[in-house]
């Protein structure tokens, strides 16, 4: 293996937890050049992996929600674009309901001669190494690491505890640091080294059935800033400045507002130096999980805890116990009882999480 192909075509969150499997590709075969192929929107966090070489974009067909038109020649310059790379190898990551059998099909065609996947049932020798399936509900990393762990991977970190290496992790480039430290500022002239103490709100996800309602998010997050004095960073990507009016009012003065004013890097940095984060289940939670940065998510009942959840011991997770969890439905058919949570309980998981850092710092809650 010398020239790799990694494919993971969903979102920027999945992208981001192939880091531990990418780290160890790396480390085992520190020669090889990797070449990360995801959607266009997930491509973007490969500037947080250092271990990637190149990037692909690309909106594959079989993960199209109904948007893409038929057309055959786009897929055979798919191919083309493969066959040009030459590689050697292609590794495809999925989750527990995807199949790898398209992916590794277009890489038959391409004629990659090493093609490993996982998968619930017999490809047909599509996939040159097939692993059986693990179970549905283990954690997302874990399924990556196993598929490349059944490949001969070993994956350890020099030095480090096991479960350093099976952590997901992430690099910030400097000038997304001083980048997003004048975003906070408001001027191109700040001089500052360090970040002030803020909490970072991001309340908005693309999937409707993920959403914690928008106003008690914001009641919540002023709450927390009348108890601590610490002004609120509210995140977001451009579409939801048409839905932030109200939220915004509601906060008031405490908010410095950079929705749809941020790249993913200066994103990354905003999120590794907040004293708190309160987010929705979506890339902004695993980028927190990354970083060590105490957490409060709202977690809807759409998907299984165990699949996705935050595991560096920094989050608390809220959410409702209901009868259709997990549904793994873009839009909720009912009113999202599994996110009946009141914003009281939202301040309380966010002082206990504070809690370390209000008393170093002398503040009273």
């Amino acid at each position: 293996m010398t020239n790799i192909l990694v494919m993971r075509l969903d979102n920027i969150g999945d992208v981001i937890m192939t880091s531990p499997a990418l780290r160890a590709i790396k480390e085992n075969l520190p020669d090889c050049r990797l070449t990360l192929m995801a959607s266009p929107g997930g491509a973007q966090a490969a500037a947080l992996l250092p271990w990637v070489d190149e990037v692909l974009p690309w909106r594959v067909l079989w993960q199209d929600l109904g948007k893409l038109d038929f057309d055959p020649e786009r897929e055979w310059k798919l191919i083309r674009t493969l066959q040009a790379g030459k590689f050697d190898t292609a590794i495809i990551f999925t989750s527990f309901s995807q199949s790898p059998h398209p992916a590794a099909f277009l890489c038959y065609l391409a004629g990659i001669p090493l093609r490993i996947g996982e998968s619930k049932e017999w490809g047909r020798g599509v996939l040159t190494l097939e692993v059986a399936a693990a179970p549905d509900d283990i954690h997302q990393v874990e399924r990556n690491l196993r598929l490349i762990e059944a490949a001969g991977f070993k994956v350890s970190v020099s030095g480090a505890p096991p479960k350093e290496a099976r952590s997901l992790n992430i690099q910030i480039p400097e000038s997304a640091q001083q980048e997003a430290l004048t975003l906070l500022s408001g001027s191109s002239e700040n001089n500052n080294s360090s970040f002030p103490p803020y909490l970072l709100l991001n309340p908005w996800t693309s999937c409707q059935s993920r959403n914690y309602d928008s106003q008690r998010f914001a009641i919540a997050a002023r709450h927390l800033v009348e108890a601590t004095q610490i002004p609120v960073v509210v995140t977001g990507v451009e579409k939801d400045c048409n839905r932030s009016a109200s939220l915004l009012a509601t906060l008031g003065d405490y908010a410095i507002d950079l929705i749809g004013k941020t790249t993913l890097p200066q994103l990354a940095a905003l999120i590794a130096n907040a004293k708190l984060v309160l987010t929705n289940n979506t890339s902004t939670m695993h980028i927190a999980d990354a970083t060590y940065t105490p957490t409060v998510v709202m977690f809807a009942g759409t998907e299984l805890e165990s699949q996705w959840q935050p595991r560096n011991g920094y989050s608390r997770l809220l959410r409702r116990s209901t009868a259709c969890s997990p549904c793994y439905a873009f839009t909720c058919p009912y009113n999202l009882e599994c996110l009946h949570i009141s914003p009281e309980e939202v301040v309380a998981a966010g002082l206990e999480l504070l809690s370390p850092f209000l008393s170093l710092s002398g503040i009273s809650k």
